[in-house]
């Protein structure tokens, strides 16, 4: 249906995440995969959304070449606990730390979605909130050694092993978790197609 809608549009996805090219393909979206270098920093007084928008924004501002038909999507995801943003591990001993202070706890999780064109830019986020059961230490090892999720935000995929077992409930979009609020995405391309 998407495809369809957009055909008269080039869907640029600048991100290298297999999960986001999964769910555009799910989405029923063309696109190319442009994913270009941008240092992530944002300015401290930015709280939750406030930095997943500005990143999603910032990756977007790259991008100075684009044509009439592009519409260029970046995206950033958080985790937010204690009014603080967890990024991605540094290390193996970072996300084991990362994992213990979201052990039995609820975290949230923050994802903005940037659509940028000659014309427009319009900028959604969405948040999830996720409760964790309580780890074992041999547990947040045996899941950073098995499934190495390093380059997740909270060092965990919720849709793999630790997700399985240590998700206690959930409010909110479970896709969002995984780093994309397709239904948000879904709406604002229908809305875009029928500009």
């Amino acid at each position: 249906m998407l495809k369809e809608k957009l055909k008269n549009y080039h869907i640029i996805l600048a991100s290298g995440s297999p999960r986001r090219h999964h769910f555009f393909k799910e989405l029923d979206v063309d696109f190319t995969i442009d994913v270009r270098e941008v240092e992530e920093v944002y300015p401290s007084h930015l709280k939750a959304s406030e930095i997943t928008d500005y990143l999603a924004q910032l990756k977007a501002s790259v991008f100075k070449d684009i044509s009439e038909k592009d519409i260029i999507i970046t995206s950033d995801t958080i985790v937010w606990k204690d009014h603080e943003a967890i990024g991605k591990p540094k290390d193996f001993d970072d996300a084991v730390q990362m994992l213990q202070h979201l052990s039995g706890n609820m975290h949230e999780v923050y994802t903005s979605v940037c659509f940028t064109s000659k014309d427009f830019q319009i900028t959604v986020n969405d948040c999830t909130k996720v409760w964790f059961n309580e780890f074992t230490l041999e547990e947040i090892k045996y899941y950073l050694n098995t499934c190495k999720p390093f380059d997740k935000a909270g060092s965990y995929g919720i849709q793999d092993w630790l997700g399985y077992m240590g998700v206690e409930k959930l409010e909110g979009c479970f896709f969002n978790v995984m780093g994309l609020p397709t239904r948000l995405v879904y709406k604002t391309l229908m809305g875009i197609a029928n500009r």
